[in-house]
């Protein structure tokens, strides 16, 4: 009960968010699972309560509903005692161009990554204020900075959009002493962009593109978050961070 409370969104995945909650949970933080699978949330809830030995919080939640993102946010606090960082991983994208793009993947898109990480936000600042003080990890992408067609419109939009929502809200809380930052990843492998790209996007990549020699995997980008979420990141607030292999360094 005495470890930071940390909520991760679309933690139950094979991806980002599942290493995130993994890795905070391996610094000590007392993570709370939130995806919109309940089975997958409750199943790593339980994974990392038997792995820590400690109780670790799952919840149900679709972060394009502002009140399921106000109640969770309450119920985290009302359970474990305080909110102290929020990372927020959840995202959707589908590649359309703009002149044939349906508007129900523009708007589906912006909701989940951009609409649902201010929603989250929004809801969980109060509490850490009235906690004095925390720090929330936004993860972004590189297609917030791209010209390209790789990403597609809806998706680069929406990531540019939580970039900037990260430097205001920096602004903005840094006299509560809540940190914000956000991760902007390049390409990190899970089954899940299989659908999204098809296979010849990742054949070379890491020849050709990474100058890392290798794809990026969601425990690297776990690494940064949990550097952005601990106590030896005090000093850095406002920042977009690249995590790309090489493939689009940024200044």
């Amino acid at each position: 009960m005495n470890a930071r409370v940390a909520v991760v969104t679309a933690a139950a995945g094979a991806g980002i968010g599942s290493a995130i909650a993994k890795r905070l949970a391996a610094d000590g933080f007392d993570v709370v699972v939130t995806d919109a699978h309940e089975r997958r949330a409750g199943e790593l809830a339980a994974q990392l309560s038997d792995q820590h030995g400690r109780d670790f919080m799952s919840a149900v939640l679709d972060v394009t509903d502002p009140a399921a993102v106000a109640a969770v946010c309450d119920s985290v606090v009302a359970q474990r005692g305080g909110l102290h960082v929020l990372v927020n991983n959840a995202g959707w994208s589908k590649i359309e161009p703009v002149a044939e793009m349906d508007l129900e993947t523009w708007r589906r898109c912006l909701d989940v990554d951009l609409n649902g990480t201010f929603y989250c936000m929004r809801y969980a600042l109060p509490h850490m204020i009235a906690g004095g003080g925390g720090a929330v990890v936004n993860i972004s992408s590189i297609a917030g900075w791209e010209m390209t067609t790789e990403h597609g419109a809806a998706y680069s939009a929406a990531k540019a959009g939580v970039m900037a929502l990260t430097r205001v809200a920096a602004a903005e809380n840094g006299r509560h002493g809540i940190r914000v930052n956000a991760v902007a990843p390049g390409l990190i492998y899970n089954e899940f962009l299989t659908k999204i790209y098809p296979p010849e996007f990742f054949s070379g990549y890491a020849e050709g593109r990474s100058y890392v020699g290798r794809v990026g995997q969601p425990e690297d980008v776990a690494s940064l978050v949990a550097f952005l979420a601990g106590d030896e990141s005090g000093y850095i607030t406002g920042e977009v961070y690249g995590i790309s292999g090489g493939v689009h360094p940024h200044a």
